[in-house]
């Protein structure tokens, strides 16, 4: 990094994220700080995992391009010339593709190949490898990212979800000297279940109704289906109606499909409220032109008093 950093003749600022460790890193780290300002830590009080360090890291940077990386040297810092030049091509995003993985076959890089293909079909977003950590990002475009759970690893969806244009570079990998990973099939489930949640951020988060609102009209064509078929059936057969299931099923799906309107409604009015209360929009603005005004994002509208 020494050597790196220098030679690109940018101004720069070294901002190391300590994750509650016990190891000795930050007594190192409080070392570099005090040799060279440009150095700064963060410590947290305890273990909080990469997501929660990702997004400290995004939200304490002060630089107008941020290049997150692992500290587990299996990123090479020579590869962040190349992604800046990508960024002053005129990309927002640039992030790695560690296309010669030193990992594990089993247990690190057939899990990733499958989720990383998993993740592009569900998202409809092309990418080879969300895992990597080496990424380069514009500022406003990393500190308008919220970050939870396991997230971090969606950094690119999520900017790209946001307008970012995005591009994705092949980057050197070694193998891993020091400490041992804590991923492993394990982790899967809370993909997964990730996914989902961006899924829906993606898709449905401006507005719930679109989805619980199509269920719940589903819902309610099946009960109408299942209450027509067992009239029918009375009428033609006369079959016993207290007996047949197809009046279950009716009775059922009605419930089910009020109760899926009722959260479209719900997530309806949660959408408006953490759009209101946070000051936010549910779109974002590249440039403005002709505006008096530049420094400001987008003019809110005035609130009545």
């Amino acid at each position: 990094m020494n050597e790196t950093l220098p030679a690109l003749g940018r101004e720069h600022e070294i901002l190391f994220i300590d994750d509650g460790s016990h190891d000795g890193s930050i007594e190192a780290l409080q070392a570099l700080a005090a040799a060279d300002p440009r150095v700064k830590v963060v410590r947290f009080r305890r273990n909080y995992g990469q997501t929660a360090a990702m997004q400290a890291g995004l939200e304490m940077a002060s630089g107008d391009v941020i290049v997150t990386m692992d500290g587990d040297l299996q990123n090479d810092p020579s590869d962040i010339g190349m992604m800046l030049a990508k960024i002053d091509d005129g990309y927002d995003l640039v992030h790695g593709w560690r296309k010669q993985r030193q990992d594990a076959f089993l247990n690190r890089r057939l899990p990733s190949m499958i989720a990383n293909w998993i993740i592009s079909k569900t998202t409809r977003f092309p990418i080879h490898d969300l895992g990597c950590t080496l990424k380069a990002i514009r500022r406003e475009i990393a500190q308008d990212l919220e970050l939870f759970g396991e997230m971090h690893r969606f950094i690119p969806i999520l900017a790209h979800w946001r307008g970012a244009r995005c591009a994705e570079l092949v980057t050197k990998h070694h193998p891993r000297r020091f400490g041992q990973t804590k991923y492993g099939i394990s982790r899967t489930l809370r993909v997964v279940l990730d996914l989902i949640t961006v899924k829906y951020m993606l898709d449905y988060s401006a507005s719930p109704m679109k989805l619980f609102g199509m269920l719940g009209f589903g819902c309610g064509l099946l009960s109408a289906l299942a209450g027509v078929a067992v009239v029918l059936m009375k009428l033609a057969q006369g079959v016993d109606m207290t007996g047949n299931p197809l009046l279950l099923l009716a009775v059922f799906a009605m419930m089910v499909g009020v109760q899926l309107l009722s959260l479209g409604l719900l997530g309806e009015v949660s959408a408006r409220i953490y759009f209101g209360s946070q000051d936010k929009q549910h779109f974002t603005v590249r440039e403005l032109i002709n505006f008096e005004s530049p420094g400001e994002p987008f003019p809110r509208r005035a609130k009545a008093a």
